[in-house]
């Protein structure tokens, strides 16, 4: 029986744990072969190993994603290899700091900015021509409640995040015309190693695993997946449209 998403490519970054790992594993066993990205070269391995034993298989990228030059390397290294790119999921992110706006160095501020903001527009900008050559090109966004909201003592991390909607849906519109489609993805609380930073006295065993959000963010890697500029609400389990402030 062939699998859903067999032959595919999938880049997954931030792949060595949480939802980046638990997605990776899960477009595996879907049929794709992953392209991991992470820091932790460790957590490459494992993903790795873990891949392999369901039958997947998968290219390990040792990659800071604030290294620009090496995003777009990456992009060449793609492009000599496979001449396409058909699934991009952009999960790679930090929280930064848990302080008033006012106590956060400039420095600290960048640092997020670098990663949460910089880093995907440096992934659209190189896997853009690539995921155009796909068939049926994909791409999701991870993204946080925090973005809307503007949550205390999380600025610089909510406004990465809602810097990082925007850049998605203006991509969106940019592609609406082409076979691309980019979507957003907020998985609320999640028991990952970020939320136990920010909520240290949270029992994890209230929260969802990473492996039930992949379940979800799958099926919009898919080529029978239409929708696009849209934003996936784990929670609610709802798919919404993006609308002016009244």
């Amino acid at each position: 029986m062939t699998k859903p998403l067999a032959s595919r490519i999938a880049l997954v970054t931030g792949a060595s744990r949480g939802i980046g790992y638990a997605t990776a594993i899960a477009l595996a066993k879907a049929g794709a072969h992953i392209v991991a990205v992470a820091r932790t070269q460790g957590g490459l391995e494992e993903l790795d190993d873990e891949i392999r034993k369901s039958g997947g298989s998968a290219t390990l990228v040792p990659l800071n994603l604030t290294d620009s030059d090496g995003i777009a390397r990456l992009g060449a290294g793609l492009h000599e290899r496979y001449g396409k790119l058909d699934i991009l999921v952009g999960n790679a992110g930090v929280l930064g700091p848990s302080s008033p706006l006012g106590h956060i160095e400039l420095k600290t501020f960048n640092d997020v900015m670098a990663v949460n903001v910089s880093a995907n527009f440096q992934l659209i900008r190189c896997m853009d021509p690539l995921l155009r050559q796909s068939d049926a090109g994909r791409a999701v966004f991870i993204t946080s409640g925090a973005a809307n909201k503007a949550t205390a003592y999380l600025g610089p991390y909510a406004a990465s995040k809602a810097a990082l909607e925007t850049l998605a849906r203006a991509w969106a519109q940019e592609t609406a015309s082409t076979k691309l489609r980019i979507n957003l993805f907020n998985p609320g609380p999640i028991r990952t190693r970020m939320r136990a930073t920010l909520m240290p006295g949270e029992d994890p065993s209230t929260l969802d695993t990473p492996e039930q959000v992949a379940e979800f963010i799958v099926p919009m890697c898919a080529p029978d997946w239409t929708e696009t500029g849209k934003f996936y609400d784990y929670k609610s389990r709802t798919l919404m449209s993006f609308r002016s402030p009244a």
